[in-house]
This record gives C-alpha cells, structure tokens and sequence, in this order.
C-alpha cells in the first residue's frame, strides 16, 4: 500500500513517529493508502527548516518573488488535470468539480502575482518641516495553515500563494482523509523556484495541530473547517500569543420570494445544494420558500434530483460523487432518518438510490420539507447531499429564519424586486449575500469569511484581507533637516505637524 509522507525542507519525507491511518477510496470503499501522523518533534522539524528559510526568502525583492508566483501558476494550470484526477481519486468528487476547485484556487495565484499594488504603502511629504512620513507592510515570519478535507487543493492555494508572495515562510498542515494533493502543490512550487524550507507539508491529526498553535516560532495560524474546531483552534492559538483567522462552519439559506423565477431558483437550489455531494461550506442547505412559492418550489427541485448522476468520482458522466468516508455518510443519512420524527416530510430520499447500496460512500440527492426551524436537520450543519425547505409567510418570518441561525457565512435570495432585494443584502446576518446568485463566493479580488459562527478573528481569508492577515504594518517618521548650520535645539512639549 502507498505510503504519504511528508514535505520537509524541500523534499519527501517519510514520517518517523509510528502512526498512521488508512486514505480511503470514496468510489470504491476501499483503503488506497496509509498517511504519516506527525509527531510533536517531526512539526518541530518542519517549523526549524521554515525558520531558516524565512530570512533569506523575506529579503528578497517583492519582483523575485512574484516572478515565482507566474512561473508557479503556469505550472499548476499545465498540470491541473493530473492534480484534478488525484484530488477526485482522494475526496471522490467528479473530475469536473475537482477542475473547477483548481480553477478558483488559480484565481488566489493570479492575485499573488499582483501583490506588489497591494503592499507599495503610503507616502505623505512633509507633514512638518523637512519631516515625511511613510507605511509599509513586512511579513511576519512563520505562519501555518491548517485546511479542510473537502477543498485539498483550493483551499491551500487560498493561504500559500499570498503568505510567501508577501515574504513569510509557511507550513500546512492539511486534512488527513485526502492528503496528497497538498504534497503535489509543494512539488510544483519547488520546481517554480521556492527555496527548500519556504513551504513545508506536515501530515497529521490533532497532535501536530496542536504542536503548531503552542510552537513560538509559528506567528499565525489560518484554519477552515467546523465551528467547534474553529473556536478551539482560535482561542488556543492567541492564547499563545499568535495571529488566528479561523472559519468555521455554515448553514446557508436561500429565501425564495413568491416572485422569484421558479425555473431559476429551482436550478440554483439544486446547483447549490447538491454540488460536490454537499460537502461546501457555501453550499445552500436551506431554501426558505415564502407564501405560495412553497408547494411549485418543491415539486420542481424533486422533479430536477432523479436526473442527477451519482457514480464514481472519475466518471465522465457522473454529476455527484460519493462521501469523504463511510462514517461520515451514515451521519448524513442519520438525517433522513430523524426527520419524520421532528415534522419533516422526506419528498426525496438519497437512500434509495442504487448506488447507495454499492461498495463506495455513496448517498443520492436527498429533500426534506416542512422542516421546522430549530429541528437538527435545520440547525446542524449537515455537510451532505440533504436540501431542507422551511415554509413560512413573510419576508419579515423569513428573515428572523435566517437571522437565528447560529451560523453566519452565506445567505441568498431569489425575487424580482430590486428594492427587497437591496433591503436584504444589507439586513441579513451574513458575511457572503447573493442577489439571485446561490453561492456567493468572492473573487479573489475581494475576501472570502462570514458572521458569527462561522468565522473567528477579525480578518477574512486571501484578497486583500489575507495580505493584511500575512503582514503587519510599520510606520516610519523620517526627518533631515536642511544643512545650514542651524542646531535643532530642545524642544519638551509634544510634537506636532504645526509650524506655527
């Protein structure tokens, strides 16, 4: 059986700490390899080579190390369709979906190769007499990223990119269930020109990630994943003292007003809900159908989910994959099971379709109805293939709906009334908002991060709120008085930009 290993200082390494699990097939139910656990003294490892790679990397010119960007982002875009079939083969998501994670994850490498408008500072002339002032931001030295099974590829390319583009040498640590997609981002950065020890690759479980959030010498820490974890990773982290940007998890709703397009909002409800088998943090999980909407609403999303195509991940024809693991999709399908007992009518379920019953971990496009809000399957985040319907009457009981869900990442709406629609945008408890646009995630010009639940920290992830997470700011005051031979003097009082 294979074996994954870590990238330390610039190559392969293979772990020395005794433990591993088992990377499963998802298509086939199969065990395809065996992952390395790090130990506590193998992220040490990692974190010494990082650290003396950093000051050699930071030096250099902001134009090296974008030029390292360009020649990084051709060489993932030559090899995206092999990093596609290993990210599909792993995580059991379609070819066509693990494409499309690459294709976002280049638009964050784009926005690295651009950096230099972002971190050019600021300038004021003589704020005082022969006195300038001046800003510019440096890196932070270390910083970790600590990613989710569901994005292997992606989500990485949301840190890396503009963690060393902006000067800092970084360590990812990525989900265990799909490891090796993160080993071939680090292979290609190498033969881009990343100096040994400027990325490195740990493989692990709780043990390294909580070796990195204690470890002095690791500055920041970036996390995605559930709520719970999110809130451990950041209350552990700046405990010790570090920077954390932690996003966790979501419950996404797509309130339907009775003018809606019904064709429109039926295809997005089913676009966004079914789509990489559900396992999206911005997947849409909830539609909230108001007044008479409701009862077509339904009929037409269940009439869309017996053409969906459930197989395996590398099939051609195959609209939706199978579950990260077997435990995982029981969990799911828990939900199915426990919704008649809380009042939901399951009008769809996965379970019987037939490759549910086959050897991988599969589950079918599943709808619940008349789910009541406060129900498990309306407040827990599911992470599969299950779109849940609330019912109400009004706009004003949708959004108290939306508003008391714990979580806050993204939230939509359907309507062909720009008034209502602007009304939402800016009331709704949510840090992504589509307009008629069911996932609403942003370009890599802008940050991606929601509300309450679901992010902790201030900042936002990659745009230019990542640049400001992967640096901090310095201010100099410069003075060089004219050469006339007058001495300066001493002045006691407090300064001030006034000549008078």
């Amino acid at each position: 059986m294979e074996r994954i290993g870590h990238w330390i200082d610039g190559q392969h390494r293979q772990g020395t700490s005794g433990r591993s699990q088992p990377v499963w097939n998802p298509t086939t139910g199969e065990a395809q390899a065996a992952v390395d656990l790090a130990s506590a003294t193998e992220v040490d490892a990692a974190v010494a080579s990082a650290m003396a790679a950093f000051p050699e990397w930071s030096a250099k010119s902001l134009a090296a190390r974008t030029q390292v960007m360009f020649r990084f982002r051709e060489l993932l875009d030559g090899n995206r369709k092999a990093l596609a079939e290993l990210v599909s083969r792993e995580h059991g998501k379609t070819a066509a979906d693990a494409d499309g994670e690459i294709a976002r994850g280049l638009d964050n490498v784009d926005f690295a190769c651009g950096l230099a408008q972002l971190l050019k500072g600021s300038y004021s002339d003589s704020v005082s007499s022969g006195i300038d002032v001046y800003s510019l931001r440096q890196p932070l030295g270390v910083v970790a990223g600590i990613t989710p099974f569901n994005f292997p590829a992606m989500v990485p390319l949301w840190m890396i990119p503009t963690a060393i583009a902006c000067g800092n040498a970084f360590i990812l640590k990525p989900s265990e269930r799909d490891p090796s997609a993160s080993l071939m981002l680090a292979d290609l950065l190498r033969q881009a020109g990343v100096p040994g020890g400027v990325v490195n690759v740990v493989q692990g479980d709780r043990e390294a990630v909580e070796r990195l959030l204690a470890h002095p010498d690791v500055q920041a820490v970036s996390f995605v994943g559930s709520t719970d974890i999110a809130r451990h990773i950041y209350a552990t982290g700046t405990s010790h003292g570090k920077r954390v940007q932690a996003l966790g998890g979501a419950k996404n709703h797509m309130v339907v007003l009775p003018d809606a397009d019904l064709e429109l909002a039926a295809d997005a409800a089913v676009s966004a809900g079914y789509g990489s088998a559900g396992e999206r943090c911005m997947a849409i999980s909830v539609v909230v159908a108001v007044g008479a909407v409701g009862d077509p609403l339904v009929e037409a999303i269940a009439q869309r989910l017996p053409n969906i195509q459930v197989g395996t991940g590398t099939g051609g024809a195959s609209e939706m994959g199978p579950l990260i693991t077997a435990q995982h999709r029981d969990r799911v399908a828990g939900y199915l099971a426990q919704a008649p007992e809380d009042g939901g009518d399951v009008v769809v379920d996965g379970r019987e379709v037939p490759a549910a019953s086959g050897p991988g971990f599969y589950l079918g496009a599943s709808l619940i109805d008349h789910v009541q809000p406060g129900s498990r399957a309306h407040q827990d985040e599911i992470f599969g293939p299950v779109l849940s319907v609330v019912r109400v009457e009004t706009y004003e009981q949708a959004m108290a709906v939306v508003g008391n869900s714990p979580y806050g990442n993204g939230a939509a709406i359907f309507t062909r009334d720009g008034g209502v629609a602007r009304r939402f945008m800016r009331e709704v408890q949510a840090g992504m908002v589509g307009v008629n646009v069911p996932i609403p995630v942003p370009v890599a010009q802008q940050s991606f991060g929601g509300w309450k639940g679901s992010l902790f920290g201030d900042l936002h992830m990659y745009g230019p709120e990542g640049m400001q997470f992967y640096t901090r700011g310095k201010v100099v005051t410069s003075r060089w008085p004219e050469i006339d031979g007058t001495p300066a003097g001493v002045q006691l009082g407090f300064p001030q930009n006034n000549d008078g």
